[in-house]
């Protein structure tokens, strides 16, 4: 960590993170260890968001939604994908990012608990996001607009909101008004600049990363599906408008800068956010001055993309 000039806060948050240490090698303990951090580096709920934890065909969903009354056609509604390698987190870990958003914009918010490798890997997470997205494209919950939809997710969570998109498009249906990508996973190419000068950077390496991709995608022809890794695409034609927010010292940094490159050669609207200073999941680490101009920006495309 030495190597990087991390505004001391940023810094005691890494050095924080590293001490929720797993009680042995098991999985089943470092997703304990990965729930306890986010849990501590999780605020208070803000006053007025209600909180809801539902099922939908077997899946467990988290709704957040302002207490104030709803607009006529009910709230602009985000689905939003949680990080963790594809093998950690739930619909419950990440209460942090939804509620530093609804502090900066009045949208509900539909958190997944998609199934997690290596039980489960690709397709199964994509399918279990496909599933409630059709819900809520059918209305399934009145007081959320079933127009206005958007899309987001961070690391592992944004390779999967990335791979709605393609296979949306592949099914022919309507596509978010916007896909926010937050230090997304979209490549297993190691040869990126990025992978290669930040491969030991703080909350995540180039062998951490390799590690979760064996698990998601054991079977080595998904790593060239769309759906699963969408820098492997072809063509970017007709897909969301995007906001891409990536960290300056993570190995993904690339993975984000080039897809925002592909994204615009097709003609996508882009907006790419580089957190200066930053390190990858830096976004539980509320306060520092780099994140909160990093929520700002994502909740000004959002907002931006739900105006009339």
């Amino acid at each position: 960590m030495s190597a990087y000039p991390l505004d001391p806060n940023l810094a005691a948050y890494v050095a924080h993170s590293a001490t929720f240490t797993p009680e042995n090698d098991s999985l089943a303990a470092r997703r304990a260890a990965f729930a306890r951090a986010c849990r501590h580096f999780t605020p208070e709920r803000p006053a007025r968001v209600r909180v809801e934890d539902e099922h939908l065909d077997g899946l467990a969903v988290r709704l957040y939604t302002p207490l104030q009354p709803a607009p006529a056609n009910g709230w602009p509604t985000l689905l939003y994908l949680h990080g963790g390698g594809w093998n950690m987190g739930s619909h419950t870990t990440h209460d942090w990012f939804a509620f530093a958003l609804l502090k900066r914009l009045a949208v509900a918010i539909v958190a997944v608990d998609y199934r997690l490798a290596p039980e489960h890997p690709f397709p199964a997470p994509l399918e279990d996001v496909l599933t409630v997205w059709h819900a809520l494209r059918r209305g399934h919950w009145p007081r959320l607009d079933s127009e206005q939809l958007l899309v987001a997710g961070d690391s592992a969570g944004g390779s999967i909101a990335a791979g709605l998109c393609v296979a949306l498009r592949q099914l022919d249906l309507p596509q978010p008004l916007l896909q926010a990508l937050v230090y997304p996973v979209l490549t297993a190419d190691e040869t990126l600049e990025s992978m290669q000068a930040h491969a030991h950077a703080p909350m995540l390496t180039a062998a951490g990363l390799r590690a979760s991709l064996a698990g998601h995608l054991p079977d080595a022809g998904h790593r060239t599906d769309p759906r699963a890794l969408a820098l492997t695409i072809n063509n970017a034609a007709g897909l969301a408008p995007a906001f891409i927010g990536v960290a300056e010292y993570d190995p993904l940094f690339d993975h984000g800068r080039q897809y925002a490159q592909v994204l615009q050669r097709a003609d996508v609207p882009v907006h790419l956010h580089i957190g200066q200073g930053l390190v990858h999941a830096s976004l539980r680490a509320a306060g520092v001055a780099a994140v909160e101009q990093f929520y700002d920006a994502l909740a000004e495309a959002l907002g931006k993309a739900l105006a009339p």
